[in-house]
């Protein structure tokens, strides 16, 4: 459905470099990345407001590299709204459908704002709406216009947490019900966990990674991408062993057991999310990373609790459990994690 060959892009002194996408028809793709990684410049260019110095962009098998934004069946949601503060709701919604040339006595407008819950919004002013209002007003007025693509651009980061978490939902809704491609950039990992079909990592004008959200966050390829997504517990070792695919790894203070194809003697580096560590009085028995150590460090998060421990691993828990476990610093402890979550 989009295919972005080679990209390259110069803009005010920050560059995309030899990009490369493929997204499926119908999927809703995330692009990942910190502030200032070129997520919007790289959205942008595939919605035309800026042509590549090398490289192409395909929409639905066509190449729409030099094309202008209106020729590209696109529609575009920006993270502060952009609604025309002069029209009302229902004549913002309603510009769409005019820039195609459409006008159906303002049928096809009151069908969409009865489908996204906003229609008592229409005589109203966007200086009068809440940020999420707001916000269904922009995604009404792009997908009015039945766009082959809808590219969003940070759509939930202006919002409160509870209005962020609600529309959200509205926007798996929608794609769910629409089936339209979505591509999505946001720095929010949340965000990209709950909505992503795909996600491709960007940092510093380059793709670092792209797969499935499991493999995104679970299966970092470097660290860069690692430490990005929250992997806590990043540990250089060598291999002693390989029995059959299951390793055994030295990291210096502790032995691993994990699944790779890497030989004996092989260095590697260890990647394990904090919250697959369970800590527990007690080794655990079904497991062969069950590692006895002592609470060195820990730090209250709300209804989580950060636990580090002298062995150099850090674990992410409720605080109901460090409740119960009547953790305290300096006490002996048993950390454990599955060779599956290495």
């Amino acid at each position: 459905m989009i295919r972005v060959k080679n990209l390259f892009k110069s803009w005010k002194g920050f560059s995309l470099k030899n990009i490369n996408l493929e997204v499926g028809r119908g999927e809703y793709f995330v692009i990942l990345g910190p502030t200032g990684a070129g997520k919007t410049l790289l959205l942008e260019t595939i919605a035309g407001f800026h042509f590549p110095d090398k490289g192409e962009i395909w929409i639905n098998g066509k190449n729409v590299t030099n094309f202008p934004p209106e020729k590209r069946r696109i529609g575009f949601v920006y993270q502060d709204y952009s609604l025309f503060p002069h029209l009302t709701v229902e004549k913002n919604i309603e510009f769409g459908l005019k820039t195609r040339g459409f006008n159906d006595g303002g049928k096809r407008v009151k069908e969409i704002m009865d489908w996204l819950g906003i229609t008592h919004l229409a005589k109203r002013y966007p200086k009068t709406l809440s940020g999420g209002e707001q916000q269904k007003v922009a995604i009404a007025r792009a997908i009015i216009t039945e766009p082959e693509v809808l590219l969003l651009d940070e759509p939930l980061s202006a919002l409160d947490p509870r209005t962020r978490d609600y529309l959200r939902e509205e926007l798996k809704r929608i794609h769910g019900e629409l089936k339209t491609t979505i591509l999505h950039v946001t720095h929010d990992q949340v965000e990209a966990m709950v909505l992503a079909t795909r996600i491709a990592v960007i940092m510093n004008g380059e793709i670092k990674q792209v797969g499935t959200v499991y493999d995104v966050f679970n299966k970092p390829k470097t660290v860069e991408v690692a430490e990005f997504t929250g992997v806590e517990n990043i540990l250089e070792g060598k291999i002693l062993s390989n029995v059959r695919g299951t390793v055994l790894i030295n990291t210096g203070k502790i032995k691993v057991y994990a699944f790779s194809p890497y030989g004996k003697g092989d260095d590697v580096t260890l990647f394990i999310r904090p919250e697959n560590i369970t800590i527990s009085k007690n080794p655990e028995t079904n497991t062969k990373n069950s590692f006895r150590c002592r609470v060195k460090e820990i730090i209250p998060l709300g209804f989580l609790v950060r636990v580090r421990m002298d062995n150099g691993l850090t674990a992410l828990t409720t605080k109901r459990l460090v409740d119960e476990l009547k953790l305290r610093v300096g006490e002996e402890v048993y950390a454990s994690f599955k060779a599956e979550d290495v």
